[in-house]
């Protein structure tokens, strides 16, 4: 298949060829997305309802999900949160009219790795759908890598995390900002880096600061509250730092 090219940078085949599933019971907007990211290379697979969504995930898993939350009998939340239950690993990119912070947060909460509010712009649409596929094995299985700080570990190829032999069950986006931030290690990381490198975001004007502060006490309650030694910290005015206590 021929590379595609995006906002001048080549689209690796691999991420072409994702497997797209759209949920949406709005016709026009459904054909309408299929037909944009059919043409970036994507497969894609429409659901009109809940209940299409949760049949085509299980006889077809996808590599990512875009949702909208308003659909007929299950809401998209409740969909979310099932397939999270379910501790099915897909990456979920809401897509909704409904795009207050209360709502952001709502859908970042319930397990959606990334959320766009309508109307959108469709070049926003296909980078953050691009950087969420980034992450996730396609076509080439990334080679076994376990990465360590102190007592936690990350295996990168299962993305099993522990801490003292204790497993810590990660959303999709968690784990992200822990490999980010594991990748950053002893470095103050800012909420405007978090931003564009995690969360692909393009427009400063943005109110992702919230998001963004929800998603790393998230976090930071799976990762460090059970234990004595605390490895996130907040830098006031700054970021954040993921470091190794000074012996």
């Amino acid at each position: 298949m021929e590379n595609d090219r995006f906002g001048g940078q080549t689209l690796p085949e691999a991420l072409a060829s994702a497997r797209i599933l759209i949920v949406e019971d709005d016709a026009r907007m459904a054909e309408s997305l299929a037909s944009g990211l059919g043409q970036r290379g994507y497969q894609t697979t429409v659901a009109p309802s809940g209940e299409d969504a949760f049949f085509l995930v299980h006889s077809m898993p996808p590599d990512l999900i875009v949702l909208d939350l308003t659909l007929p009998k299950r809401g998209g939340l409740e969909i979310l949160k099932q397939l999270r239950a379910e501790k099915l690993d897909i990456r979920v990119l809401i897509l909704t009219s409904h795009n207050s912070v209360e709502d952001r947060v709502a859908g970042l909460n319930a397990g959606a790795d990334d959320y766009l509010g309508k109307p959108f712009s469709f070049p926003e649409l296909l980078a953050r759908v691009a950087s969420l596929l980034r992450r996730v094995p396609i076509a080439t299985p990334v080679a076994a890598t376990s990465l360590h700080l102190a007592d936690l570990k990350i295996d990168k190829q299962t993305r099993g995390v522990s801490r003292s032999g204790t497993p810590i069950d990660l959303t999709p986006r968690e784990f992200d900002l822990l490999i980010y931030l594991l990748d950053h290690r002893d470095n103050t990381v800012s909420r405007e880096m978090l931003a564009k490198d995690v969360w692909s975001e393009v427009s400063r004007f943005t109110p992702l600061d919230n998001v963004i502060d929800v998603q790393m006490a998230r976090l930071r309650r799976k990762l460090d509250d059970p234990f004595p030694i605390k490895l996130l910290h907040t830098v006031r005015g700054m970021g954040f730092i993921l470091k190794e206590p000074a012996p």
